[in-house]
């Protein structure tokens, strides 16, 4: 008979933010729930002998207290006794990553996991955003510098992105003179890369959207900090609470009935000026620990509600 278990795949404790962590935020409502909470990192899973096992800890979470969480006892753990198995863990979406989701298939005909590691490998999360093309701003997926050349020269101003990084990290703005030195060395870190053109209300905020179980369930407002162009809390922007328009809730419904079709639990999708900014966040969604700040809507009671 499966535990009462929910195991949690994650970054350092340590080194989590408890103010706007989600997945703390999701554990803490598993723990409400009456569920012991079983933390281990990626690097810490293993299969042996045709079972999934990881050492990790037990683990209790009070927010009331600096040091947020509590280590219970160290422990190893075979993942196909808990009931159910978060992967959270931040990307870069690397081969460690899908060695990850290559092992957790072996039990999840035995413990629902969230997102479905079958689903995670096979998203990637934006060249997944070509299913939805038509509602996004002009964007090219390439390590031409021609082509990019030609894309620059169309629109002026682009931004240029890693297609397997997250948060704001190495995202580029480019405009005025075209620095093909710098663009070179873009290439020669990342290979591929996703380039969009520039959208000069970023600068009002975007909108992130939360889709649980294939249900738009609420959005915030990030809005960059001054002279800068990015709209992730991690580089300083502010969050406020967010209605979609009628627009951006139809694509928002569109693209929730697709993702749960694809497998897809929990996502975010991001808006800016009323156009999908092409990542569709699957791996680690973020964000609700923040709306319900701002809004006082659990959407951690949402997520377990659904599963």
């Amino acid at each position: 008979m499966t535990n009462k278990i929910v195991a949690i795949q994650g970054d350092n404790l340590k080194k989590l933010n408890i103010k706007t962590d989600t997945t703390i935020f999701l554990a803490h409502e598993a723990q409400n729930k009456g569920y012991k909470l079983f933390y281990y990192y990626p690097e810490n899973l293993s299969n042996i002998r045709g079972k999934t096992v990881s050492e990790g800890y037990f683990i209790k979470i009070d927010y009331s207290k600096k040091k947020f969480y509590k280590i219970l006892k160290k422990s190893k753990l075979d993942l196909s006794f808990a009931k159910y198995i978060l992967i959270r863990q931040d990307p870069p979406f690397n081969l460690e990553y899908i060695s990850t989701t290559l092992m957790l298939d072996r039990i999840k005909d035995k413990t629902k996991i969230i997102n479905d590691p079958t689903s995670v490998r096979n998203i990637s999360e934006k060249f997944y955003s070509l299913n939805f093309k038509n509602y996004m701003a002009d964007t090219i997926f390439t390590k031409d510098l021609i082509e990019i050349k030609k894309f620059f020269k169309k629109h002026k101003k682009i931004i240029i992105k890693p297609i397997h990084s997250y948060g704001g990290n190495d995202i580029n703005l480019i405009s005025g003179k075209l620095n093909l030195l710098k663009i070179k060395q873009i290439l020669k870190k990342h290979g591929h890369i996703m380039c969009q053109k520039f959208l000069n209300k970023i600068r009002f905020g975007d909108k992130r959207v939360f889709i649980i179980n294939g249900k738009v369930c609420g959005a915030i407002s990030r809005v960059p900090k001054s002279g800068s162009i990015l709209s992730n809390m991690s580089k300083g922007a502010k969050p406020k609470i967010a209605f979609l328009s009628n627009k951006e809730l139809k694509v928002s419904n569109i693209i929730a009935k697709k993702i749960k079709k694809d497998g897809i639990y929990f996502a975010g999708i991001d808006f800016i000026d009323g156009k999908l900014n092409g990542d569709i966040n699957v791996t680690s969604p973020t964000g609700i620990k923040t709306y319900f700040d701002l809004s006082q809507i659990n959407l951690a009671k949402t997520f377990w509600k659904g599963l």
